[in-house]
């Protein structure tokens, strides 16, 4: 009996949250003028352009994860929060976390009102858009903020005092940790899911990323991480200290990656014979 009125007072507190976001979706010129500095790029239209260069995403090549063991175990269990996902390079991570994304965007079996946020940031060395951890925190707050506009409160508090220069000048880190943990730490958040790609990528504050991720990846079960990075023994310190953590090895997976890309060459090349 307590379980279920529990389960009826959840659900009436997402609906209530919901109502919230409903009512602050129409943002304010100042609202604007905050998101347009705060965004730097935006993570939707680099993953569509990574899946393009790297000739589209094929569900066959990952659809295999979802029934991996650790993954299973991330996505259902309250006491996994933060799965690492590592391997060596050309081994598709970058391709299998796109793919993931998609599934937690469509996948509401287990929502109310649907109400979920899935914000993800892609990082590239060779971009200076992307290749570092103050670009991965505006990124993951512009795609939470769009989600869940009320949460924007909390970049307007700083916003309104300190302008653009907040996200730009040498204090950035420090501001944007500051509002993104505060984001997290919102009692009306939704249940949220974060992923980033190619931690071995971020050029720059590495270290300040790792250490974020591994503290606030055991703040609530609300929020889940994914990550994923070559297998870097510098990566696996920094992220040891994290307490609720699976990892999954690509390299314990062969069979399945081989599968995944036998898959992708037939359909390329069965692809390539249409257009003949």
């Amino acid at each position: 009996m307590t379980s279920h009125l529990e389960q009826a007072a959840s659900r009436l507190e997402d609906l209530a949250s919901h109502a919230k976001d409903q009512q602050a979706q129409q943002l304010s010129e100042k609202d604007k003028q905050c998101l347009k500095h705060l965004r730097h790029t935006n993570p939707r239209d680099d993953k569509a352009r990574i899946e393009r260069t790297k000739g589209g995403l094929l569900q066959d090549s990952y659809r295999w994860i979802l029934g991996n063991p650790e993954f299973q175990r991330w996505r259902h269990q309250p006491d996994s929060t933060l799965l690492w996902i590592k391997g060596d390079p050309g081994k598709g991570k970058t391709m299998l976390l796109c793919g993931i994304i998609d599934e937690l965007v469509q996948d509401r079996s287990t929502d109310e009102c649907h109400c979920r946020n899935v914000a993800y940031f892609f990082c590239q060395a060779t971009d200076s858009r992307i290749n570092n951890a103050t670009s991965a925190l505006r990124g993951l707050i512009v795609l939470l903020v769009s989600q869940q506009p009320a949460l924007l409160s909390h970049v307007r508090v700083e916003y309104d005092s300190a302008g653009e220069s907040l996200f730009q000048d040498a204090n950035a880190w420090d501001a944007l940790s500051r509002i993104f943990t505060n984001i997290l730490q919102d009692r009306d958040i939704h249940a949220t899911f974060l992923v980033i790609d190619a931690l071995d990528e971020c050029v720059t504050g590495l270290p300040q990323l790792l250490d974020l991720i591994a503290r606030q990846s055991a703040a609530s079960a609300r929020v889940k991480w994914i990550v994923s990075s070559r297998n870097w023994p510098e990566i696996e310190q920094e992220l040891e200290s994290a307490s609720q953590k699976d990892k999954l090895t690509l390299e314990l997976n062969v069979e399945s990656i081989a599968a995944a890309v036998e898959g992708y060459i037939r359909y390329k090349v069965e692809q390539l014979a249409r257009k003949k």
